[in-house]
């Protein structure tokens, strides 16, 4: 289960930010659109650094 987590935290971040951010631009404002980038793209970070893998 984590391998997968690990495989597709990358991908998912890359395709749904994108696609969510103007979506809620359009729907609720700039705004909102603005503080959901921030808490996307900051979520989107801490997954990336808890799983990634680094060399010992």
């Amino acid at each position: 289960m984590m391998r997968w987590f690990i495989a597709v935290t990358p991908i998912a971040g890359a395709i749904i930010f994108p696609v969510i951010v103007p979506l809620i631009i359009v729907r609720f404002g700039l705004g909102a659109g603005i503080g959901l980038a921030l808490l996307l793209s900051s979520m989107w970070f801490v997954a990336m650094l808890r799983t990634s893998e680094m060399p010992h």
